[in-house]
């Protein structure tokens, strides 16, 4: 069963550029080296002092194997300073299993220019019991009559996080899909997705996200 975190990082006002530059650059490929896979790189529009990302494991045994050599290893120690020096906030982080996955895309190479314009859109949506079920019986049918049919899904991983030092968010019950659309979306008032209120137990969370120039979403 593969695990993904969706991370959301908190930055200091102006820092998100120098950010993502600096993970293009020096995080990618060794992250990937350690056994994770990182699926998606995004910068949010409607909050620009935020940088949001998923990553991938093949299972939680994995995951503290591959999150142990990378952040003892010799790329996060030299980098860390300055990574940790744009960040306010780190701690914003779901723990997910994968209901359907990102499909696997060749990354663009260090250098690339921006991709050309699409939007993800990612729900957050919190609900009661087991969603795995769920999802497949109503959310993902709603979605794709709509016209919208989710590009990848995952449901809260509940295992304990076997790696403390970096924090995930606990007390959480959640499916979480991403949507695509070939072209630029001006605002999220302009989305039309359906929602799917019946077990609902808060409000839910929608982001708009602009893949980054070496996204594998894009």
């Amino acid at each position: 069963m593969t695990i993904y975190e969706l991370r959301r990082y908190t930055l200091h006002p102006g820092r998100r550029d120098a950010l993502i530059d600096l993970f293009e650059r020096e995080f990618v490929e060794p992250q990937e080296a350690a056994g994770m896979r990182v699926a998606g790189t995004f910068r949010d529009p409607d909050a620009p002092d935020t940088f949001t990302w998923l990553r991938g494991f093949p299972d939680m045994a994995a995951r503290k194997e591959a999150l142990e050599s990378f952040y003892s290893g010799p790329v996060w120690l030299a980098h860390r300073e300055e990574a940790n020096a744009t960040m306010l906030d780190s701690d914003d982080v779901l723990l997910l299993r994968a209901l359907t996955e990102p499909a696997p895309l060749p990354r663009p190479p260090v250098g690339a220019p921006e991709s050309p314009a699409a939007t993800y859109v990612a729900t957050i949506y919190p609900a009661d019991g087991d969603l795995a079920d769920h999802f497949a019986a109503v959310v993902a049918p709603t979605l794709t009559e709509a016209g919208v049919p989710p590009v990848a899904a995952f449901a809260t991983e509940h295992a304990e996080n076997t790696f403390p030092r970096l924090p995930v968010r606990s007390g959480v019950n959640v499916v979480v899909w991403f949507v695509r659309w070939e072209e630029d979306v001006p605002d999220l008032g302009a989305v039309d997705l359906p929602l799917v209120e019946s077990r609902l137990t808060a409000a839910p969370q929608r982001l708009r996200l602009r893949p980054t120039a070496r996204s594998a979403m894009r």
